[in-house]
């Protein structure tokens, strides 16, 4: 399988403090790559360097091939950015927010890929509100559909559902596995394990400014030692309490 990443040695520093100190891994194309770290571990710093918003010190960073600091139009050329918090205008109504990206992009009928992109987000019915009207979760998938726009090979999700209640971030998961599903590849940062166990084809574990662990979640599980077997009822999580309550409200 294609790499769509690879970085080696990547090296970054603000003024005296070291934030990443010869961080390696690679993405695959087509998969979820889950980048797990505290706050402060250095992620979002990985993102703005691999989306050429910030220069490395050492080290190499490639996306499809070209080098994030000597190509970065070709890397722009592929790619699109999701941040913590939605990029959207909230004096706009939902369908403006689509067609001024696409006018952005220089792309053939504007109206027809916010159309498109309304239906493919469930956004139809609220196509010509005011986004100062949309709840967090229709907010973030709006978000996600105006970083579509143009058919990026590679979109990179900042901490997607920081900030989004229970409902709100399952909806985000579900738009996240239906982008690798369609063969977008998906670089995702967060600190919710959760999140990175529903999501990620493989993981990798961000501290003190290293790769400390990459894999799939059973190889990673195989880090640890195993847990002593004892017989107790299994109790429910309170995800599966929450879906199972909101599930039983939607068949009535």
């Amino acid at each position: 399988m294609n790499k769509t990443i690879e970085v080696k040695g990547l090296r970054k520093s603000f003024k005296d403090k070291a934030v990443l100190e010869g961080v390696d891994f690679d993405v695959k194309q087509g998969e979820i790559f889950a980048l797990l770290g505290s706050n402060g571990a250095g992620k979002t710093t990985i993102v703005k360097i691999l989306t050429t918003l910030l220069k490395p010190d050492g080290g190499t960073a490639a996306i499809n091939g070209f080098d994030v600091a000597s190509k970065p139009e070709n890397v722009r050329n592929a790619i699109s950015l999701t941040g913590q918090f939605a990029a959207v205008d909230e004096m706009l109504t939902g369908r403006e927010n689509l067609i001024m990206i696409a006018k952005l992009r220089h792309l053939e009928n504007p109206r027809h890929v916010s159309d498109e992109l309304l239906n493919r987000f469930d956004l139809i019915d609220a196509a010509d509100r005011k986004v100062s009207t949309y709840s967090g979760g229709m907010c973030r998938r709006l978000d996600i559909a105006m970083s579509l726009i143009g058919k990026p090979q590679l979109i990179f999700l900042d901490e997607p559902t920081t900030g989004l209640d229970p409902e709100a971030r399952i909806e985000a998961w579900k738009v996240i596995k239906e982008l690798s599903g369609g063969g977008t590849t998906v670089f995702l940062t967060t600190q919710y394990l959760d999140e990175a166990e529903q999501l990620a084809d493989r993981i990798a574990i961000l501290h003190k400014g290293r790769i400390i662990a990459c894999g799939t979640l059973e190889e990673l599980k195989k880090l640890f030692p195993p847990a002593k077997t004892e017989y107790v009822e299994k109790q429910p999580t309170l995800e599966e309490i929450f879906l199972a309550i909101i599930g039983k409200k939607e068949g009535h």
